[in-house]
């Protein structure tokens, strides 16, 4: 009799308590200006370990895969881009980002020529879609550049028009990074901008004695400001991310 009665009320709770929910996970696929970094390259910071904040919590789950040094090429060789799809399930999303390292003949094995880009970006929305997933495509962030005239000037040649091509080939939701912050960095001005980036004077960080000028890596603040812009185009391109934002 007692163990009828416990297994009722075990029946009654299963019925009363709500199903817990699986948490929405967002993929993030990239590179160095992505990626987490270790304690030993701080401050350099990733826009993607600032992305989580603007999401309403207990939602979703920020899975950062980016990596430093990878291309499109090497991400899917070493098989970081397959660990993706197979744990990727139905109604999760991908921010896919790369470019930096695609486009740098002298990175040897990193550098994707432009077709095989174009070829492997549509490769990993294949996939995503494949698995019921949401691919959504970044194009590259600007890289700090001035010339002697003060002239903000871009270093990816043809590759950020590559990922718009792609994006509006394939239909795919599509957050023009590039530009954005390269408004961004305009805006800062030539020195105001240098807070956006890696840069600090010899003595300044235990990390780097002799200082370090980095203008392609962020610094915390930097990453921040990188990680809002794409929250505003996840907005303003109406994905369908938009509805877990705080």
């Amino acid at each position: 009799m007692k163990f009828v009665l416990a297994t009722c009320l075990i029946s009654a709770l299963a019925v009363i308590a709500p199903a817990q929910k699986r948490l929405l996970t967002i993929f993030l696929a990239g590179d160095s200006t992505c990626a987490a970094k270790q304690p030993d390259k701080r401050p350099e910071t990733g826009w993607g370990e600032m992305l989580g904040q603007y999401f309403k919590n207990g939602l979703v789950k920020i899975d950062n895969r980016a990596m430093n040094g990878r291309s499109t090429k090497t991400f899917i060789t070493e098989g970081r881009w397959q660990s993706i799809v197979d744990e990727l399930k139905k109604g999760d999303y991908v921010l896919i980002q790369f470019g930096h390292n695609d486009e740098s003949k002298e990175k040897g094995e990193r550098y994707t020529p432009p077709e095989d880009y174009r070829t492997n970006l549509m490769r990993m929305i294949a996939d995503v879609k494949a698995k019921g997933g949401h691919p959504v495509l970044l194009t590259p962030v600007m890289r700090r550049r001035f010339d002697s005239e003060g002239k903000f000037y871009d270093t990816h040649g043809e590759y950020p028009d590559i990922v718009r091509s792609v994006a509006k080939a394939q239909s795919a939701p599509f957050i023009d990074i590039h530009r954005m912050s390269g408004t961004l960095i305009v805006n800062y001005g030539i020195e105001g901008s240098r807070k956006l980036f890696l840069q600090l004077k010899p003595g300044e960080n235990a990390n780097y004695p002799a200082g370090i000028d980095d203008n392609t890596h962020f610094s915390p603040l930097g990453a921040d400001e990188i990680a809002k812009l794409v929250i505003d185009g996840i907005r303003e391109s109406k994905i369908g991310l938009q509805k877990y934002l705080k």
